[in-house]
């Protein structure tokens, strides 16, 4: 719901959280101060509310000559999209354009906010849990699920870029290096991540799309069963088909309407932003375009998926891309909804478009992966009706009995449907073709590429504030 946007600026002033400079994990400048702030059921929820924040982070061109701003989400497409055959920027200046090149070291300073922004989260998240009882008794059950999705939600990011991390589940004090600067394995922080989880689909319901509630969850357990180490197919499969069932949501008819309608039914999870509001805007979306952005074009298309969208695309490929020039560039999130003509508005460096984390294609296309559990091929009935959905509001050809779903069809469609979504990154490494596709894309642009770079750099920084606790990925 749009209204929770305008309680985060009133949260940010009662819930001054100071950034230590000496450590990833933020702490209040004194217990008295957040003890004096969590008093009552409003102050608990003003906290979770405080957590979206943390998640939708400060636009860039609202900064106030501050380094110490955490971007949040606004940075994923560039450790995400553009470390994929996706996209790249139009320029190779600064140190955005390192990305797609696979130059990224462990001074980088967009990886190094979107560490600090993961963590912001998760303390912000694990001091609701402090304070919990603070809440109402009939509040506290939902309230400590929400905060437990969020804290899931940014430990599943981390995991899934860095690899192992510091395991943070309570609010410690810079003096408690061990538990801030030891790296957990991967699969004890998975276990974390489901229980956190499950706890949220127990507790939360559909209330809202722009915050947690049952169907997020749902959706986000199912991509970790499907990412784990040990991927639990039947799991997420179940959970996949709760979702399908609870006949909640659906596609919407026009692709394009899927991201200038905002909550539509086909949105489970979305980050809500507010146009020309210097607190509540983005600044991501203008950075998609060469004559608006601060740079000249980032998240700009390769000509791969450009040919990829001219043989799967159907309705969808004038809806995700425009020719500007020389560059293909994103549509999906042109700022405020504006097309060139309109020269995107008034202020599209504070542009109001919602961020979509979870949207039901992705589910009813998980849904398939679920049931191909690993193989090379489907001719489950389940999965052609989940996957013919899709194509059919692409006006693309379904695949009927008794053809079979490919591993290829199901990572094309995927690439076509979610394109610019953040997803291609981890759907290549999920499908276990990361390597491979990404040599070839890198011999093809003449970049280097190598295995070292499927995880990012830990931060020089925390690794110099560690004094040697926190050790670095390999090849770094």
């Amino acid at each position: 719901m749009k209204h929770i946007k305008y309680i985060a600026v009133l949260v940010s002033g009662m819930m001054l959280f100071s950034c230590n400079d000496d450590f990833l994990n933020p702490v209040p400048d004194s217990v008295v101060v957040v003890d004096q702030f969590f008093n009552n059921d409003d102050d608990v929820l003003a906290g979770i509310i405080g957590i979206y924040d943390a998640i939708q982070g400060v636009n860039e061109d609202t900064e106030t000559n501050s380094s110490n701003f955490n971007r949040g989400v606004q940075f994923e497409y560039l450790l995400t999209e553009m470390r994929t055959d996706n996209t790249r920027s139009a320029t190779t200046e600064g140190s955005k354009a390192d990305f797609h090149r696979y130059l990224v070291d462990a001074n980088n300073v967009e990886v190094e906010d979107y560490y600090a922004s993961s963590y912001e989260i998760i303390f912000r998240a694990n001091t609701v849990l402090k304070f919990i009882d603070k809440a109402d008794a009939a509040n506290r059950a939902k309230y400590t699920a929400e905060a437990k999705f969020l804290r899931a939600y940014a430990y599943f990011n981390l995991v899934r870029l860095f690899g192992d991390v510091p395991l943070i589940t309570s609010v410690v004090g810079p003096e408690e290096t061990d538990v801030l600067f030891t790296r957990v394995d991967t699969a004890t922080i998975y276990n974390l991540i489901i229980e956190d989880l499950q706890e949220a689909i127990l507790n939360l319901d559909s209330t809202y799309k722009s915050r947690a509630s049952t169907a997020a969850a749902q959706a986000l357990l199912a991509k970790v069963y499907l990412t784990k180490q040990s991927p639990d197919y039947l799991g997420a499969q179940q959970l996949c088909e709760a979702i399908i069932g609870s006949m909640q949501f659906s596609l919407m008819p026009n692709f394009h309407d899927v991201f200038y309608s905002e909550l539509n039914d086909e949105i489970l999870f979305a980050i809500g932003y507010v146009a020309g509001n210097t607190a509540e805007s983005q600044g991501f979306s203008s950075e998609f375009t060469t004559s608006v952005g601060r740079q000249d074009g980032l998240n700009v298309i390769n000509d791969n998926l450009i040919a990829d969208f001219g043989l799967y695309g159907g309705d969808r490929t004038a809806e995700s891309y425009i020719t500007v020039g020389s560059f293909y560039e994103v549509a999906k999130f042109l700022p405020n909804g504006f097309g060139l003509a309109d020269n995107y508005g008034p202020n599209p460096r504070q542009a109001g478009n919602d961020w979509i984390v979870s949207r039901y294609a992705d589910v009813l296309l998980m849904h398939v992966e679920a049931i191909m559990a690993g193989g090379t091929q489907t001719t489950v009935q389940a999965a052609r009706d989940s996957f013919n959905e899709v194509r059919l509001r692409a006006n693309m050809p379904t695949i009927d009995a008794p053809d079979a779903i490919t591993k290829q069809d199901l990572i094309n469609e995927r690439r076509v449907e979610l394109a610019f979504e953040n997803h291609r990154f981890f759907d290549l490494v999920r499908f276990g073709i990361a390597n491979s596709v990404l040599s070839t894309h890198a011999t093809e642009m003449d970049y280097t590429f190598n295995t070292r770079d499927l995880l990012l750099p830990i931060p020089a920084r925390e690794i110099n504030i560690s004094n040697g606790l926190l050790s670095q990925n390999p090849g770094y």
